[in-house]
């Protein structure tokens, strides 16, 4: 399969554009910051896992400065209830029926920041939202804003305090990446440059919010021909075989695969699915979802990728 590039596209333009103001901020982490937008661009939900202070805050927050997307945090605790997420019916003494307050969730950007330091109680307010992108308090739905992108961090798990993430949540999170220590040279740009914060502030829109359904369509579209679909699936079956995990990739990963794959290409101007594609997005994709069965394996995602990606012939 020969790698091709698509003709000029008016709603890829922006894209770039908001791509180019991202890496002013992230210095250094231009794969990241691609896999952050590809996994939007799928309509997938965003893990970030790493240590305080590398830039995870940052990154939701300056995706949804040039994105020009609406943004809440919640900051999770361990005292966090579902409603401090998803809202609470309050009577209106006035009308005599009960009102519904909208939670922080209703926004096009929520940023569920330490959500691994909560109880699986409110860890669980967020199920219905990211696959439903709706919620519903006393038997009403409430539709979420279109589009709807979660972005969470979590703290590595021998952190004190924290909660982990039950399988049923983990695997509705398309994505699951780590942004790491920077180079020496970007952090001394970091020391001598001027403080992200104050970066943030100055960061304009330079894409409208009402052009990413129509880019996220445009993945969909992508073409993916019958060998690539086969590779797609043996992966998925490698997983599944012998006894290396507790368990296989779901369904719902293998699409999202897929899906993944596709923004991926778009992102970098592919008319089709390459294997490339597939395999540049794997390890975020796979990485959190595949368990080892031994205690003792300690393959990160990296590893956990590459295993699967030997024992499946490129098509």
């Amino acid at each position: 399969m020969n790698a091709q590039t698509q003709p000029a596209d008016s709603l890829r333009g922006p894209l770039l554009a908001a791509l180019a103001s991202l890496n002013q901020i992230l210095l250094g982490k231009d794969r990241e910051v691609r896999l952050a937008l590809a996994c939007l661009l799928a309509r997938g939900h965003l893990l970030i896992e790493d240590i305080p202070g590398v830039g995870k805050t940052t990154l939701a927050h300056a995706l949804a400065r040039v994105l020009g997307l609406s943004y809440q945090r919640i900051q999770f605790t361990s005292d966090l209830l579902p409603a401090d997420v998803i809202g609470i019916s309050v009577y209106d003494r006035a009308s005599g029926r009960f009102r519904f307050n909208r939670g922080p969730v209703f926004a096009q950007l929520v940023m569920a920041d330490e959500v691994n330091r909560a109880t699986p109680k409110a860890q669980s307010a967020l199920l219905e939202a990211m696959e439903e992108r709706q919620v519903t308090v006393d038997g009403e739905s409430h539709p979420l804003p279109e589009p709807f992108f979660i972005v969470a961090t979590q703290n590595p798990s021998f952190q004190i305090g924290t909660f982990p993430l039950p399988e049923s949540q983990v695997d509705r999170f398309l994505m699951r990446i780590e942004l790491g220590y920077p180079a020496a040279s970007h952090e001394r740009a970091l020391l001598r440059g001027r403080d992200r914060r104050d970066l943030l502030a100055d960061l304009p829109a330079v894409l409208d919010p009402a052009a990413i359904p129509a880019l996220q369509r445009r993945v969909t579209e992508l073409h993916a021909s019958d060998a690539l679909l086969d590779y797609v699936q043996a992966i998925a079956r490698a997983s599944r075989e012998g006894n290396r995990h507790q368990a296989g990739l779901s369904p719902r990963a293998v699409i999202g695969l897929l899906r993944a794959a596709q923004a991926w290409a778009f992102l970098h101007g592919h008319a089709g699915v390459l294997p490339e594609d597939l395999q540049a997005v794997l390890p975020s994709v796979v990485g959190h979802r595949l368990r080892p069965r031994d205690a003792a394996d300690a393959r990160g995602p990296v590893e956990v990728a590459a295993a699967l990606m030997s024992s499946v012939p490129i098509p």
